[in-house]
This record gives structure tokens, sequence and C-alpha cells, in this order.
């Protein structure tokens, strides 16, 4: 499994990036996300809004593999920021 996309998004909502899982067989799951919550980073899998305005979780995902999952996540998000405050140190 790896994260194949992950796009960091700055705006004003909870949502820090959006992310993309391929697995080894290949398939490709799109539309997870990289939340800040009160205890921190999550992830979310892709939700859909049902008929009763609720929102459902898309694809299950077992404990043990969102934890790995999740330190995937955080692990290439933090990469990412820490290239993009590299690359705004930058002189020209």
């Amino acid at each position: 499994m790896k994260i194949s996309r992950m796009n960091p998004f700055e705006g004003s909502s909870k949502a820090v990036a959006f992310f993309d899982v391929e697995t080894e067989e290949g398939f490709n799951m799109k539309g997870f996300t990289l939340v800040e919550g009160e205890n921190g980073l999550f992830i979310s899998p892709p939700r859909e809004k049902g008929k009763d305005d609720k929102y459902y979780d898309r694809i299950y995902v077992p404990k043990q593999l969102k934890e790995q999952l999740t330190q995937m996540a955080l692990s290439m998000y933090n990469e990412s920021k820490s290239q993009a405050a590299a690359d705004d140190t930058t002189p020209f």
C-alpha cells in the first residue's frame, strides 16, 4: 500500500490535505482526507452525504490498517510541509 497523491490544502476548513491510496494489487482509492482535530491530525476515508443529510464512509478501513495509513499520511504531509518551507526560504 502506498499514497499515490497528496495535495496539501490551505483553507478555512479543518481539512489540511487530500490524498489517494494505491494497493499492491493496483486498486486506487481516491478521496481520503487528512483532518486537523482536537487531538491532532487524523485520516478520514472518502465519504458521501446520504438522503438524511448525514455523511457516511464509502470505504471501511480496519483499525490496524487505518493506523498504518495514518502514519504514512502524516509522514508524507510533514515531508511536503518541510519541502514547502525550504522552497520559501530560497533567495532569488
